[in-house]
């Protein structure tokens, strides 16, 4: 019996558990893992108390034909990184792995490109994370040392986009 390796055992965890999101564009989960051991997970969702996208019907961002990476103080949603990097402690984040899957909602394929928005990737480097796995097909995924994040400071000129 061949066995699925780790890395696509944690991916396929954050693609179950990205249904539970409530973007109407596109949802992502994250899991953090540290050791073997899952420390918290998270996806797209409006704050606690609010309602959601799924709920109201519409997307703003839509509405407003707002493109992809672009705009998020529009946004209802908190990203999955943050809510799962708002739920651990830093001290069981320090270099730890974030897992991350994100799915069209329109077509229900994976997103092309994947990759943390500008103030995710703010909210990762702080956290303590020292790599994010990111999913491209069922079984091949990226590999992203967040410490390329920290040299390579992309606020410094690019568009804030992913």
């Amino acid at each position: 019996m061949e066995r699925i390796d780790k890395n696509n055992y944690y991916l396929d965890i954050c693609e179950t558990m990205l249904e539970r999101g409530t973007c109407l564009r596109r949802n992502f989960a994250a899991i953090i893992v540290k050791n073997d051991e899952i420390i918290s997970t998270g996806y797209t969702g409006a704050p606690r108390g609010r309602k959601n996208c799924s709920d109201l019907g519409y997307c703003r961002r839509e509405q407003l034909n707002i493109p992809r990476g672009t705009r998020y103080e529009l946004c209802r949603s908190v990203h999955a990184e943050q809510n799962a990097i708002i739920s651990a402690r830093r001290q069981d984040m320090i270099g730890a792995i974030m897992y991350l899957v994100g799915k069209e909602m329109g077509t229900e394929e994976l997103v092309k490109n994947a990759s943390p928005c500008a103030l995710c990737k703010r909210f990762i480097i702080n956290s303590g994370i020292s790599k994010v796995v990111i999913r491209d097909t069922k079984t091949n995924f990226r590999v992203i040392d967040v410490n390329q994040w920290v040299e390579d400071d992309d606020s410094l000129y690019g568009d804030g986009g992913y």
